[in-house]
């Protein structure tokens, strides 16, 4: 690869590093209908890639193990808002087109480190166990 393809690459990590993260969990419980009918789990995914589009990553993950609280959405903060004390926080439940509008906002407005969460999102907030949280971070 030449110095310049190395440069771009480069480049793509740090603008990914800069954004904060948004990790949707869309394995064995979260995104079924199974386990929470009556939400189009593709099309929660997908407004919240299209309201975040430019801002942050939105990343599906397979499982991140806490099925009891279907549909889980994490949200890692930007470098920036590392910087400033934040840490990536868990949100459970995630069934209803206003809390992905909280979500969204939030993220848009600077989200973890930068900006508190509106207080609604507290009610969706939890803490996994720590073999959870490390492997996400992995």
């Amino acid at each position: 690869m030449s110095r310049r393809g190395k440069k771009t690459a480069q480049g793509a990590l740090e603008t990914r590093a800069a954004r904060p993260t948004v990790t949707v969990c869309r394995g064995c419980c979260c995104g079924t209908a199974a386990k929470v009918p009556r939400l189009d789990h593709e099309a929660q995914l997908a407004d919240l890639r299209a309201s975040l589009a430019g801002v942050a990553m939105v990343r599906r993950a397979d499982c991140l193990d806490a099925c009891e609280r279907a549909n889980v959405i994490v949200i890692q903060p930007s470098a920036e808002g590392r910087k400033a004390g934040g840490r990536p926080v868990w949100l459970g439940q995630v069934n209803n087109p206003g809390a992905v509008a909280d979500i969204t906002a939030w993220v848009n407005d600077g989200g973890p480190g930068l900006v508190d969460p509106p207080d609604v999102l507290d009610l969706y907030v939890f803490t996994p166990s720590r073999r959870v949280r490390h492997e996400l971070e992995d």
